[in-house]
């Protein structure tokens, strides 16, 4: 079917000359003006969609690899997979590495070569990351009594989705990847609506049931056996100001929950306060301060028990 005669018009040299504009306005003053032969500057979201797919075929290969895997040709798939997504993660930390020492560039080589480094350490804790995701699983089944098998955990519970992702982007986090580290992370947030910073530290055998509105922060610190329910927060109460206005960055801000907590729906738990081992939090608490160990906390008890702490920051 031919195009219409009066063929209408968009304009288009005038919006992608305004476009340009836009883009060196903004570039300018960010000290973002480069030659045009530079290339892509930033990593891909695309492209780490992809490699988290792989990984998450590679970690798990018979119940999230392809469906015609059979086991005897497992480990070879689990080996051409790996390749694949370790080459592609390399470049995309070498675009990372780039944008980060683009005060101080280093030569192709040197960055290279630090992104080789990165991306070899990452492969090599996959093992126990496997691992560690297999103690999720294990506390997911348990902790919840519809769950019918752990094969059912794996496939069908968003928290354990969020899992797989956290502890592949916190051991970017660690390994000096944030960028590739919080790509990784939001793909996990937008597909659960679960918002794990992948700074935050979570210890063995964490369960997140149900999930949606959860959200943890770059300082928190989880300890062992934890287990939260949907809308628990764990953020910071404030945030200081540097000298000249702008937000501290880094500075520890957030919860440190220990082992054996239960925190259960719409919880709220806000600053560097520490929830004691084996401490249950009730259903939207709102906590600014620290609770011992063995504390059964609910509405009515911050009135009677906690002074104040219901009404702090609200």
């Amino acid at each position: 079917m031919s195009s219409p005669s009066w063929g209408p018009n968009w304009n288009l040299d005038g919006i992608v000359s305004g476009l340009r504009a836009a883009r060196v306005d903004w570039r300018g003053p960010h000290g973002r003006l480069r030659e045009t032969s530079a290339g892509r500057e930033f990593p891909s979201q695309d492209s780490l969609r992809q490699i988290v797919a792989q990984l998450r075929g590679a970690l798990f290969p018979m119940r999230l690899g392809p469906i015609e895997l059979r086991e005897e040709s497992e480990d070879f798939y689990v080996g051409h997979t790996l390749g694949d997504a370790l080459d592609s993660l390399l470049r995309q930390t070498y675009l990372e590495l780039r944008h980060l020492g683009r005060q101080e560039p280093r030569s192709y080589d040197e960055t290279m070569a630090h992104a080789v480094q990165i991306v070899r350490q990452f492969g090599a804790e996959l093992p126990a990351l496997r691992r560690a995701l297999d103690l999720d699983v294990t506390a997911a089944y348990q902790g919840d009594p519809a769950a019918r098998s752990v094969d059912e955990v794996l496939l069908c519970y968003p928290g354990v989705t969020a899992m797989i992702h956290h502890r592949l982007a916190n051991v970017l986090y660690r390994l000096g990847a944030p960028m590739l580290a919080r790509i990784v992370a939001e793909i996990a947030h937008a597909e659960t609506g679960i918002d794990i910073h992948p700074g935050a530290t979570i210890g063995k055998s964490f369960f997140i049931d149900h999930g949606t509105g959860v959200v943890i922060g770059e300082t928190a610190i989880i300890g062992d056996r934890v287990r939260l329910y949907q809308m628990v927060t764990l953020g910071a109460k404030r945030f200081p100001p540097g000298q000249n206005g702008e937000l501290k960055k880094g500075l520890p801000r957030h919860p440190i929950i220990e082992d054996d907590v239960v925190i259960y729906a719409g919880a709220t738990i806000l600053g560097r306060v520490v929830i004691g081992k084996g401490s249950t939090i009730g259903g939207n608490v709102w906590l600014t301060r620290d609770v011992a160990p063995g504390s059964n906390v609910t509405q009515a008890s911050l009135v009677s028990d906690l002074p104040g702490c219901g009404l702090e920051g609200s």
